[in-house]
């Protein structure tokens, strides 16, 4: 009786993996790739009417051991990872690829789409990610992304097929700078707020972030040299509020966090004009070497630096030189606009003419470094 009790048990047991091997993977959904909503909209999109659905078994595979292409993965499995519930593994292999998974290819014969480029193949078996740099990747990670349902970006579990509409795209920019800007200077925006605009600008491939620190109402970005600027300078915003300002840590941590999602900061301190500011913190900027009153309002025109005096050109070389060496991009913007109380056109045209100069040279300065 045992025995018949133990074959009994036995040829259960091998029924049950019988019918568990045989059992059918769930059948992709069919999508339309043509229909589904990108922006900015890829250059082309070849539509195969299927679809590939993330499962608990997809891996990211990258086809290079590289720390960048690693940390895009990475990057893009922690993204997904609060409304999927998956906790995808990133992975290097360089074989042929299968199915279930998602594929990060870096591939030389694709620099015909520039650094920022990438072509996506979708199947019902997989989805392969090619570019021909770390930033073609980047950028296409962003349009998978807006590929699966809205609710991808919900920072908890929601139960929904993740699925990706199947066929081809490819994709290149066709402008080489696209930014926006946030006016910190005005108004203070904390850190945590300026890497979220920074997310939502590289989510839409943006590739400069425009930081504009210092203006008539507030100077935001500590200069070791000048403690007034953000003691004094970045003391208040417009309607009186608190401002406030970042260290030079602090500005670091944003450098690298735009550098991790591809857009380039640039700086902004304007001068001549709007620099009521500054002109509260060192009186010596001033003409008449009294300082002026903080700002609050939203007026514009009735500040300058006093271009006559050698201590203007020291102090706009010490700021743009610090701020130069903390930035690796290759632009630095410096206003010269609304300069209405500038004292004549000469004097405009020379300060105008030396802040050139002292932008070059603090390039020079920074590439060196």
């Amino acid at each position: 009786m045992k025995n018949q009790s133990s074959s009994f048990l036995l040829l259960l047991f091998c029924m049950s993996i019988v019918i568990f091997s045989c059992k059918e993977k769930t059948p992709a959904t069919p999508k339309d790739l043509a229909k589904e909503n990108i922006i900015p909209k890829p250059v082309t999109m070849t539509a195969t009417g299927s679809s590939f659905r993330l499962t608990p078994n997809t891996k990211i595979i990258i086809n290079k051991e590289s720390d960048e292409l690693q940390k895009l993965g990475t990057y893009f499995s922690k993204k997904i990872a609060p409304a999927t519930g998956l906790n995808l593994e990133v992975s290097f292999s360089n074989k042929t690829f299968t199915s279930e998974n998602i594929y990060f290819s870096l591939i030389d014969s694709l620099s015909k789409y520039g650094e920022e480029g990438y072509q996506i193949v979708t199947t019902e078996d997989n989805l392969r990610l090619e570019a021909y740099r770390p930033a073609g990747i980047f950028r296409g990670i962003q349009t998978i992304r807006q590929l699966l349902p809205a609710n991808i970006e919900s920072s908890t579990k929601q139960n929904d097929a993740w699925e990706i509409a199947s066929g081809t795209i490819t994709d290149y920019p066709n402008y080489e700078y696209r930014g926006a800007m946030l006016d910190v200077s005005r108004h203070f925006f904390n850190v945590e707020e300026v890497k979220q605009f920074i997310d939502w600008c590289a989510m839409y491939k943006m590739n400069v972030v425009h930081l504009h620190l210092a203006d008539d109402q507030g100077w935001r970005i500590e200069i070791k040299k000048y403690p007034n600027l953000t003691k004094i300078g970045g003391s208040t915003e417009v309607g009186g509020g608190k401002g406030g300002f970042y260290t030079r840590e602090d500005y670091k941590e944003l450098v690298q966090y735009a550098q991790d999602r591809y857009p380039m900061i640039v700086p902004e301190i304007d001068m001549p004009g709007h620099t009521n500011a500054a002109l509260a913190s060192y009186p010596e900027l001033n003409c008449n070497g009294k300082a002026t009153k903080l700002y609050t309002g939203m007026k514009v025109g009735f500040s300058t630096l006093c271009t006559s005096k050698e201590v203007v050109y020291e102090f706009i070389d010490d700021v743009v030189g610090e701020i130069s060496a903390m930035t690796p991009g290759k632009y630095f913007h410096i206003g010269c606009d609304e300069s209405d109380a500038t004292n004549r056109m000469r004097r405009r045209k020379k300060i105008i003419s030396n802040l050139s100069i002292e932008c070059k040279v603090s390039s020079t300065n920074m590439a060196n470094k």
